[in-house]
């Protein structure tokens, strides 16, 4: 029997081709990676973006049956405050700060001229290279006086040598070992000497103790400043004032014929000049155990239950001492600005932020004074309400806080 070529032919294994999968791969790999960039591309676009706003911090109501003990007055003061100068007496080169400013803590507040400085650093760090290298010299010659009286030493055992000889080695050796220890005492010298002029150069820089605002600029460029005062010349003893705005406080002088209704703890109302009808909830911290005899009072200080922006330093106030059993029995309210109240669904209510979100709350009014609203619920102290903002927020949108 025999078999013909198209008999054979019929016996192959035909196979699918795999070229056209191979080929559409790459097709598919990059039609999924364009797809998966226009899904964030688009993401990125439509997501909601964080609307401005302006908002202010909930404040404990004074409003209430609290019977008042004492009236007083009295300013707001900072525990908390400095003016800055350098350690060094130069001209001011550079003044990096202005009135209103913050600062952190360790910021540059300007710089002194350092000429005169750099120029005896870099003299101290010449003679520390050079007293570097006299150990090298000296070290050399002491190398080789050892080799001398090791020589001399064994001539001298054979009686070679004199005796005269041999202690003139020892001595050379002796000298050049007290040399170089003397050399290098020198060198740790040297560097300490650098380092006094790296220090002097580090003072050139003023900068903040601490974190907080500045309050008045004393120097410009080009002044002399000096951190000892210098009677009838023009050299300024500080570069800027700083105040640490969280260290606010209230300091009262009561008289002493009245400090027996004054206790520590005691819940204090606190009525800024500037702001009549804002009474900002407060409390006594301590009295000072010492009296002023020329004005018979003793002074007391006076803390406030939560910092506000619009209570600056040295400002004056009026303080009125409550009782502590009309304080316990008070009604617990809060203070909101007026303008941030809001008629949702015919109720009242405020937006809240919390955590970057926007919170519907809904509010129980007691009533509205000049530009303040009295709340008996719904809300907590310190918390923010929105004052200003965009027609269309609404629950959950982000928001940014707009700086005053």
């Amino acid at each position: 029997m025999t078999t013909g070529p198209h008999s054979l032919n019929e016996l192959k294994i035909h196979r699918p081709s795999t070229d056209g999968r191979r080929s559409r791969a790459p097709l598919i790999v990059v039609a999924f990676l364009l797809l998966a960039a226009g899904g964030a591309a688009w993401w990125f676009f439509q997501r909601p973006r964080a609307l401005p706003v302006r908002t202010a911090v909930v404040q404990q109501s004074s409003s209430g049956g609290g019977s008042t003990l004492l009236n007083a007055s009295g300013y707001v003061t900072a525990r908390r405050a400095a003016t800055v100068s350098s350690k060094v007496t130069g001209r001011v080169v550079e003044v990096f700060i202005e009135e209103g400013m913050r600062v952190t803590e360790g910021q540059m507040l300007a710089r002194i001229d350092a000429t005169n400085v750099e120029t005896n650093l870099r003299l101290a760090e010449a003679q520390l290279e050079a007293s570097k290298k006299a150990i090298g010299e000296t070290q050399a010659a002491l190398d080789q006086a050892q080799r001398t009286l090791r020589r001399t030493t064994q001539l001298s055992e054979s009686r070679v040598t004199s005796d005269a000889e041999l202690d003139t080695a020892r001595a050379e050796f002796a000298t050049l070992e007290a040399r170089l220890e003397r050399q290098k005492a020198e060198v740790g010298v040297a560097e300490r000497s650098v380092e006094v002029w790296k220090q002097q150069l580090d003072d050139t820089i003023v900068r903040a103790p601490f974190a907080g605002v500045v309050t008045a600029k004393n120097a410009q460029p080009g002044e002399m400043i000096s951190p000892m005062s210098a009677g009838g010349s023009f050299t300024r003893t500080g570069i800027c004032t700083i105040v640490d705005m969280a260290s606010l406080e209230v300091e009262v002088d009561v008289n002493e014929s009245y400090i027996n209704r004054v206790a520590a703890g005691q819940p204090v109302v606190v009525t800024l000049d500037s702001y009549p009808d804002w009474h900002i909830p407060s409390k006594v911290i301590a009295i000072i155990p010492s009296a002023d005899r020329q004005k018979a009072t003793v002074r007391v200080r006076v803390g406030f239950d939560a910092l506000d922006p619009r209570i600056l330093p040295d400002m004056g106030l009026k303080v009125a001492f409550q009782s502590a059993e009309g304080a316990a029995a008070q009604k617990r309210s809060f203070v909101i600005p007026k303008t941030a109240l809001r008629k949702l669904d015919g109720r009242d209510a405020v937006w809240v932020v919390r955590d970057g979100r926007v919170e519907r709350r809904a509010i129980a009014v007691e009533g509205t004074q000049g530009d303040e609203t009295t709340v008996t619920g719904g809300l907590e102290v310190g918390e923010k309400v929105i004052l200003e903002g965009p027609e269309n927020l609404g629950e959950g949108a982000r928001v940014i806080e707009k700086q005053p």
